[in-house]
């Protein structure tokens, strides 16, 4: 039999150094609070794409109205008036495969329709951004943007940088880097219409007029932000709750008690992290949580199964020195595992960007945790309740 080691040594200090992490935490939590993202947050919300203008439309009709519809396969122009029948006009991609091809063809069968080309006139029209359904007017030009796909990607923190003289603003980006698509929240001080013209001219002043398409616009109540953090509140501590009763059902209720405390702090780890760092606090750090919880406690599991069966293979030990069995037995295991996990995170904290890095590091910070608490958290908690049962009982 290999040398066991004394891991309940450990126990101890671990409480501490626990006991310092929670204060911690809660310190930050006072001091700093959290910042919230997008989805925790009430106002004006924005999806936006960077994407250059195509060409600039409007209708010059006389008692005739026009609606300009997209969709992925083409152009729909809708003319309607007093004295004629409603009549679309198609323009397919596939037939007008460049702006320019597109727009003439907009001319040509439309003599009301006025169109200036800002893009490159042999741009592919399949880029063009499908935007639903907007009314044509005299009063104004309705400006079409479009999306090439070898453009440059921009990284979030460039429009982080492009909105900084405007408070309380939220960004998160949206799909893969290449596209330039962003999510934008922000506070509604001024009204929804001032507050959107702002973030318009704020992004347009920093990556140029006519670059920035705005795919959706909605106002979120703060009554539906406040029922999305609670609801994510309710979720964590319903996750705590099921894993109690399963782990109270296959083990005993000290186990389950030690198995809670321990992922309870991973998840406190987490958050005094996200705390401290100020880094933006979204649904994406409650589902890293979520599966931090999930691999913290497979490894509490596999470790108290291994205490449980050996305390049917060693009855005359004392619980303390099963204990140090049984995290000896597994210590290979358990840094195999989480070596070889924290290389797929670590991988994805390096190539990804945005929400997805954050993820990631929310993720290293959580899997370095539940080692710790596996191994000194939550036996150090069942060797403590098993002991002071002991000593009452003589």
């Amino acid at each position: 039999m290999k040398n066991t080691i004394k891991f309940s040594k450990f126990f101890l200090p671990g409480a501490i150094i626990s006991s310092l992490v929670v204060a911690f935490g809660i310190a930050g939590y006072v001091t700093k609070g959290f910042t919230l993202g997008v989805d925790f947050k009430s106002g004006l919300i924005q999806e936006v794409q960077i994407a250059p203008a195509a060409f600039n439309i409007n209708w010059n009709g006389v008692n005739t109205s026009a609606i300009l519809s997209s969709d992925r396969s083409g152009m729909y122009v809708v003319v309607s008036g007093s004295d004629i029948d409603s009549q679309t006009y198609p323009f397919s991609y596939n037939e007008y495969n460049t702006i320019g091809s597109l727009a003439n063809a907009m001319k040509n069968q439309l003599e009301d329709i006025n169109i200036t080309v800002k893009s490159r006139e042999g741009a592919s029209s399949q880029w063009l951004l499908v935007q639903g359904s907007v009314s044509l007017n005299t009063d104004s030009f309705i400006v079409i943007h479009y999306h090439d796909p070898a453009s440059l990607p921009i990284d979030i923190s460039e429009v982080r940088t492009a909105l900084a003289g405007i408070s309380g603003v939220s960004v998160q980006s949206i799909g893969d880097i290449q596209n330039r698509q962003f999510m934008i929240r922000s506070e509604d001080k001024d009204g929804v219409s001032q507050t959107s013209e702002l973030l318009s001219q704020a992004l347009e002043s920093f990556f140029g007029e006519g670059e920035i398409a705005i795919l959706r616009s909605d106002f979120v109540d703060q009554r539906f932000s406040a029922l999305t953090a609670s609801t994510s509140v309710k979720l964590l501590l319903l996750t705590l709750l099921v894993i109690l009763i399963y782990l109270t059902i296959r083990f005993k209720p000290k186990f389950a008690l030690g198995a809670v405390l321990a992922i309870a702090l991973d998840g406190i780890v987490v958050v005094a992290f996200v705390v401290w760092t100020q880094m933006e606090f979204s649904t994406i750090i409650i589902a890293a949580v979520l599966t931090i919880l999930g691999y913290s406690l497979n490894n509490t599991i596999i470790v108290f199964d291994r205490v449980r069966e050996n305390l049917r293979l060693y009855p005359d030990n004392t619980f303390t020195d099963v204990v140090n069995i049984s995290l000896t037995n597994v210590l290979g295991r358990t840094i195999i595992t989480t070596v070889t996990t924290m290389l797929a995170v670590l991988f994805l904290f390096i190539f990804a960007k945005g929400s997805m890095k954050d993820f990631a590091l929310a993720l290293i910070v959580g899997l370095t945790s539940g080692v710790y608490t596996t191994l000194f958290i939550s036996t150090g908690f069942v060797n403590f309740l098993e002991n002071y049962s002991k000593k009452n009982n003589k």
